[in-house]
């Protein structure tokens, strides 16, 4: 009989040895397996097994055990062991070595697996019970093996934290993440974690669940969670208050440019003065209007759409300020400027074709890219294909046109639907892009 190395290692054989691993790695018991169909196998491979295992009598008569079938050779496995002179133990190393893969139980992972899955739900569902929308969700999701720890901690923190709401001394995101998943980063609200978090509290509170950043705090500081009202920070210069508050006695007293917190917007806002107040996506813009002892009311929102940002803006829309916003020509800044006109009326600026041409001897060096769709057949998303550079508001074309006080800079006076210029905007309609929000 042949080298058991040599069978092992012959690549004739190859396709017998991998029909067999399919076998044992689909949970079969080495003894249980009769016979083995193999689609492809090469004429050698046919002789030396026939030569094997056919009796003189079976060739004289033109019989074989080896017959070839619609689909492929019937391969009888025990005659093959005991030809080879081998016992069943010796079967899966012998294919481990000849495939060069360890033979797997999927049968066994998946019972297994199935277990797993509906312990943790099992779990999950004596942990939230008064989250039943939460935990359909969850379930939808579906869930594999690695993902059973993470999602066992996710039920464990939501479900502890979720039940001692609301906290009647408001406690920050960050310190309940400590305490219910031992990491003060677990439920940051652009986290999966986080995006949980929401949707229990929206449950909680028997209302759909928000999208809107600023919408998002509002609702978790109702049941006393506080998100992040001082790590952001929008900047206002040369705006002018109306009101005697904390926040509008330091606007009216500073000489440079303001930072203000969303704990600033909501907790003592000011009362802005109806004055046209532009909007800009980079600080550089104010940096200039310093320069240039511009008195233009001015606010920053560092190319982003955070909530502090959303909050300072529907202040503006509720006070009746007439808004301006500027971005930089990139689609970036296109979604931010069609988001704020969208949801706030703002009136946009320096983001038309007239400032594409005007930069069109001094360009930037860096390309457009592709638009966004709604902007592309636009007659400023041709100017920009034809430019085919992005314009930036450092640009001394654009800074001009910025920092050019507008006619409409006197008071204006206030009309009565002023403060609800998008309130027949629902949830769903005034929605930044999700790539705009913190």
């Amino acid at each position: 009989m042949a080298d058991q190395h040599l069978i092992a290692t012959d690549p004739d054989l190859t396709p017998l040895w991998q029909a067999v691993h399919d076998r044992l790695s689909a949970g079969k018991n080495p003894a249980d397996i009769a016979t083995v169909t193999v689609p492809t196998l090469s004429p050698n491979a046919v002789a030396a097994l026939r030569s094997w295992l056919d009796t003189p009598t079976q060739r004289r008569r033109g019989r074989t055990v080896v017959p070839h079938t619609p689909n492929g050779h019937k391969v009888p496995l025990r005659p093959l062991l005991a030809a080879l002179d081998l016992h069943v133990e010796q079967l899966q190393p012998l294919v481990e070595r000849a495939i060069g893969r360890t033979v797997v139980n999927r049968r066994k992972d998946r019972l297994e697996s199935a277990q797993l899955r509906q312990e943790l739900w099992d779990h999950a569902a004596t942990q939230l019970p008064h989250l039943p929308m939460l935990l359909a969700h969850l379930r939808a999701a579906g869930l594999d093996n690695d993902a059973a720890p993470q999602t066992r901690r996710l039920v464990d923190a939501l479900s502890t934290l979720t039940r001692a709401l609301p906290h009647r001394r408001p406690r920050t995101l960050a310190k309940l993440a400590h305490d219910h998943a031992g990491d003060p980063h677990y439920f940051d609200l652009a986290t999966l974690p986080g995006q949980r978090l929401v949707s229990a509290v929206a449950e909680l509170a028997g209302r759909p669940e928000p999208t809107r950043p600023d919408h998002v705090r509002a609702l978790l500081a109702e049941y006393g969670i506080i998100a992040d009202r001082l790590s952001a920070t929008i900047l206002l210069h040369q705006v002018h208050p109306l009101g005697d508050g904390p926040i509008d006695q330091r606007l009216r007293e500073a000489t440079a440019p303001v930072a203000l917190t969303l704990l600033d917007l909501t907790l003592s806002p000011p009362r802005l003065a109806p004055v046209p107040l532009t909007v800009v996506e980079n600080p550089s813009v104010l940096e200039e209007a310093l320069a240039r002892a511009s008195t233009l009311p001015l606010a920053c929102t560092s190319g982003q759409l955070r909530a502090v940002d959303h909050a300072l803006l529907q202040l503006a829309v509720d006070q009746g300020v007439p808004l301006r916003y500027a971005g930089d020509l990139d689609t970036a800044g296109l979604q931010i400027a069609a988001t704020v006109h969208r949801l706030y009326g703002a009136e946009l600026v320096a983001m038309d074709p007239t400032i594409v041409h005007a930069t069109r001897t001094t360009p930037s060096a860096v390309s457009i890219g592709a638009l966004p769709p709604a902007h592309g057949s636009t007659e400023l998303g041709q100017a920009l294909h034809t430019g085919g550079r992005i314009v930036y508001q450092e640009h001394d074309a654009v800074l001009d046109r910025l920092l050019a006080t507008p006619e409409a800079s006197i008071p204006a006076p206030k009309t009565p639907d002023a403060g609800a210029r998008t309130a027949h905007l629902g949830p769903e309609n005034r929605c930044p892009p999700e790539r705009t929000q913190d």
